[in-house]
């Protein structure tokens, strides 16, 4: 897309910065206290290419819900990031540093900015506890696709369930948390992250596919992620195994995780959208351990990332791409229960007219995120979905990269209930 000359300035409004490129992405930031989903206003955000990081190109204020107006910044062509047999590197890295009063600085390495594509970069900054400031350096590594990872160990796609019928789980529920490993499960000195289940899927997929590819690609290799995690969820694989945590960021033996990166709207969205869903065989209970790899350095017994890509180019649907890969009987199933969510989907959408116990739960539960996130119009909890209520909808849906619609689909209640019970707890284990 072409693109104007810039010069280096602040920021406080949602409009995109003109700059100096070819091509460009987009970037947004979102700032907020580790304790609590708290939103911090007023930090100050410099943002310097990887390669130059003593020279700003741009300087940001966060606004009342702790966010950055989206600026577009230089990335390579679009092309490079559709291509396997390209060896360039297809995106753009950045330095973000971000400063707030009382608050540790933060910095990170290596945010990648991809063509056309809208990147939401995360920020988390600790309160001062002591009066040196101390900064947290985030570094995110080379894409999956792109930087030299080991091949995942081959594992058998439906594990031994112990007969003795103490298995924790006895149906699919969708976890509130995994607890990630950061490196090989024999590694102790690694760190264990407590993540939300749908950030733990948007982080894996923004790791191990682009965003530019087609949404079909997209949407198959989301699914064969969020089987197997739930696969090592269901089975409690490592903890089977006397380990502490749920899986781990080695590509080796899960996918790759990375604490702090940046992921890709589209994948945000499309996350949201089919968070519940996972891979199945007939008469087999556990998702399936859907075992992908890139299909150019390496080939496995299961879906090719590049592969996939290509096929929807040619059309292919999701479940056909799954199909492809991983045989005929193999279909999208859906959990039934979904874990820490307030008040469960009403299977329909909310929109002005509607009204009862659904609503006054949603209007409730925007009241309190209100509180939070000043931009958010509270609404008198009337159990009527009314132009009020719409707005206040319409206006959460833009501060967290949802479709600006006013109507309550299944990806925003979820989104709803997931803040809500963020801003409702005093502090997020980490």
């Amino acid at each position: 897309m072409p693109i104007q000359n810039f010069s280096p300035s602040i920021h406080a409004a949602q409009e995109p910065a003109p700059i100096d490129a070819p091509y460009a992405g987009s970037l947004k930031i979102s700032v907020y206290s580790a304790l609590g989903l708290i939103p911090i206003p007023n930090a100050r955000v410099v943002i310097t290419f990887t390669g130059d990081p003593e020279a700003p190109l741009e300087t940001l204020i966060t606004d009342s819900s702790g966010q950055t107006p989206v600026i577009e910044l230089p990335a390579p062509p679009l092309s490079l990031s559709l291509d396997s047999s390209n060896e360039e590197q297809p995106y753009s890295e950045y330095n973000i540093q971000v400063t707030a009063d009382n608050y540790e600085p933060v910095y990170v390495s290596g945010s990648q900015i991809l063509a056309d594509e809208l990147s939401l970069q995360p920020i988390r900054m600790n309160p001062l506890v002591v009066t040196q400031e101390d900064e947290k350096l985030v570094v995110i590594p080379a894409h999956t696709l792109f930087g030299n990872f080991p091949p995942k160990i081959p594992e058998s796609e439906i594990k031994p369930m112990p007969e003795t019928g103490e298995i924790v789980l006895s149906r699919v529920v969708i976890p509130e948390y995994v607890i990630v490993h950061d490196g090989v499960p024999q590694d102790t000195s690694a760190q264990n992250y407590w993540v939300r289940y749908k950030d733990y899927i948007k982080n894996v997929a923004s790791c191990e596919i682009y965003s530019t590819w087609p949404e079909a690609s997209i949407y198959a290799n989301i699914l064969a992620i969020m089987s197997f995690t739930l696969n090592r969820v269901y089975t409690e694989w490592y903890r089977g195994q006397g380990y502490d945590f749920t899986i781990t960021s080695s590509t080796a033996y899960d996918q790759k995780w990375v604490y702090g990166r940046n992921i890709y709207e589209n994948i945000d969205y499309l996350v949201d959208t089919i968070f519940a869903n996972y891979l199945s065989r007939p008469g087999v209970r556990q998702p399936i351990l859907t075992s992908y790899c890139d299909g150019k350095r390496v080939t496995c017994d299961g879906l090719s990332q590049w592969g996939s890509k290509y096929l929807g180019d040619e059309g292919y649907s999701p479940i056909e791409i799954i199909r492809y890969y991983y045989g005929n009987d193999m279909y999208i199933n859906t959990a039934e229960v979904v874990s820490g969510v307030p008040s469960s989907w009403s299977g329909y959408d909310l929109n002005i007219g509607a009204s009862g116990e659904k609503v006054r739960q949603l209007q409730t539960q925007l009241n309190r995120i209100a509180r939070n996130y000043p931009a958010l119009p509270t609404v008198t909890p009337d159990g009527i979905y009314g132009p009020a209520t719409a707005e206040a909808v319409r206006v959460f849906q833009g501060i967290f990269n949802l479709p600006q619609t006013g109507v309550t689909d299944y990806a925003t209640w979820f989104e709803i209930s997931d803040i809500y019970v963020g801003v409702t707890r005093i502090a997020e284990p980490d």
